[in-house]
């Protein structure tokens, strides 16, 4: 399992190498959201409720999840051909179908989380209970994530056998090593990152500006590296059951 991770690692930085313009996508956006967060005067005055409700912000905070999920269909296809720049750039059908009704799920569900209405107010719950709905709705999310690990890494790779339903049986049994690849994929970049948005408060201009390209960067690393915890949840899952990934 170490191996893995330390795998995943090489790998991010390999596509990092091999695709630049595709590794700056979520790098870009979390740098333009840096600069609205600047200009706000976060970084000089520390967080204010107006600049947290700053238009500007929210819409470039949005476009910036929806970048990071969008490498995930050239890097799930880079670690499956062992590194193929080629043909992990290429988009091909049906791959690129597949993976644009992933994309647009997800997308959904990211507007909904940062924008639609809180799940206790849908559920019709007394307001001391809205924390506790959200979080317990958190968990059952990460929770089916895991289980659709399968599905999410099949359909860049142009697998139409494996579906939700069938991701679920596939990831049956490999539920907690999935979770030890997601947080090794997610939680040392997570807590750089939020490092680098806290630890700059108050700091002279120039230490802002460098932290934040450094941010930036980071974030395109955590993209890389939450795809990358998926797939070899998925690889691992699929080799115990002697299936392919890679349609053949």
């Amino acid at each position: 399992m170490w191996r893995d991770i330390k795998q995943l690692y090489a790998d991010c930085l390999a596509f990092a190498l091999a695709l630049p313009i595709l590794f700056s996508i979520p790098a870009v956006l979390e740098f333009g959201q840096h600069v609205v967060e600047i200009d706000l005067g976060l970084f000089s005055q520390g967080f204010r409720a107006t600049a947290a409700l700053d238009q500007r912000r929210l819409s470039l905070g949005f476009a910036k999840i929806l970048a990071m999920l969008l490498p995930s269909y050239w890097f799930i296809r880079f670690m499956a051909s062992g590194r193929d720049a080629a043909w992990a750039k290429k988009v091909e059908r049906p791959a690129v179908t597949l993976f644009g009704i992933q994309f647009a799920i997800l997308a959904m569900v990211q507007w909904l989380s940062l924008f639609g209405p809180p799940p206790g107010l849908v559920l019709d719950l007394p307001f001391a209970w809205w924390e506790y709905a959200s979080l317990a709705l958190g968990v059952l999310a990460a929770v089916l994530g895991i289980y659709l690990s399968a599905w999410r890494v099949a359909w860049p790779l142009g697998n139409t056998a494996i579906g939700p339903l069938r991701s679920i049986a596939i990831m049956a049994g490999s539920f907690w090593r999935a979770v030890v690849y997601m947080i090794a994929g997610f939680l040392p970049l997570a807590a750089l990152h939020q490092a680098l948005n806290i630890l700059p408060v108050g700091a002279p201009p120039w230490v802002v500006w460098l932290a934040m390209v450094l941010d930036s960067l980071v974030v395109g690393f955590l993209a890389l590296a939450s795809t990358g915890a998926i797939f070899l949840a998925a690889r691992h899952a699929a080799e115990r059951r002697n299936l392919a990934l890679i349609p053949r």
